[in-house]
């Protein structure tokens, strides 16, 4: 994954009155730490974050110019706003660890795959504002994708700052717990889908005769225009396609070769053993 370029601002940051320890910053904890960096949501002195081994904590240190360790309680008594990035199975005795840091006040953010937010509360043993939330790794460059849902005690400004934060790196939905596996299925795992389709169509690029780098180039441009029109301009894929298909055209070939090797279907039996995989995990 490349790291994103961090300089120094003497901008006031936009969120200049509260603490963050992100406990956990692997690849997904590291993504956020340095995006709040980027885009000034945070200054330097109030991230706290914490790995599992000392030689990395310093070396992130050095990297990101903030405090890391491997003391996930220190980090939390330091924290108004908590990110939990650890691996799922962690969750649980990570909550224990910090227990003593947590009050009514503190708001919990999960990013860890499959554990509820009532899993988290019970193992904090009071009325706490948790967050699950299940962003992915384009927002590393402020185009990501996340889902967020609110578990029983959180207060609209804990929400409302959750919000905030994934807003900062990318686009993000509120949604029913229910569908959190699903937002795990389709956009947590669809950044890989969506390679494997730029490398398909690098490949096809070559095979018509075009330069290795020129059809990548050509493929991951494609893909990011084509998600921009979508976006934007608010219609239907369908539309979009069909504007894009003129009669007796080169595009409908395409089209029928796709539909005939099962591509679309393909596709949706992936985001559905990926939300089975996701709900798989929840129950242990």
């Amino acid at each position: 994954m490349t790291e994103i370029a961090v300089e120094a601002t003497e901008v006031p940051a936009q969120l200049p009155h509260i603490r963050v320890a992100v406990l956990g910053a692997g690849k997904m904890g590291g993504i956020l730490v340095q995006a709040f960096l980027k885009n000034n949501l945070f200054a330097a002195d109030q991230i706290h974050a914490t790995v599992a081994h000392a030689e990395k904590a310093i070396a992130r240190s050095a990297q990101w110019g903030v405090d890391v360790s491997t003391d996930n309680l220190a980090a939390a008594q330091q924290a108004d706003l908590i990110l939990v990035g650890v691996k799922p199975f962690q969750v649980p005795d990570l909550i224990a660890e910090i227990r003593p840091a947590l009050t009514s006040n503190t708001t919990l953010v999960s990013f860890a795959a499959s554990v509820k937010t009532r899993a988290i509360e019970d193992a904090a043993g009071l009325e706490i504002g948790v967050i699950r939330a299940m962003p992915n790794t384009p927002s590393a460059l402020g185009a990501g994708a996340a889902g967020l849902c609110r578990g029983r005690f959180v207060k609209p400004e804990q929400m409302e700052l959750a919000l905030r934060i994934f807003e900062t790196v990318g686009r993000c939905v509120v949604v029913d717990e229910k569908h959190m596996d699903a937002v795990t299925g389709l956009s947590a795992s669809g950044p890989a889908y969506i390679y494997i389709i730029i490398e398909a169509l690098a490949e096809a690029g070559v095979k018509v005769g075009l330069p290795r780098d020129i059809a990548t180039q050509l493929a991951a441009q494609t893909v990011f225009g084509a998600g921009k029109m979508a976006l934007e301009t608010g219609y239907h894929p369908a539309l979009l396609k069909d504007e894009v298909t003129t009669p007796a055209g080169c595009t409908i070939d395409g089209i029928l070769e796709l539909e005939e090797g099962g591509l679309r279907v393909t596709l949706i039996k992936a985001v559905m053993r990926a939300t089975q995989r996701a709900k798989e995990l929840a129950a242990g």
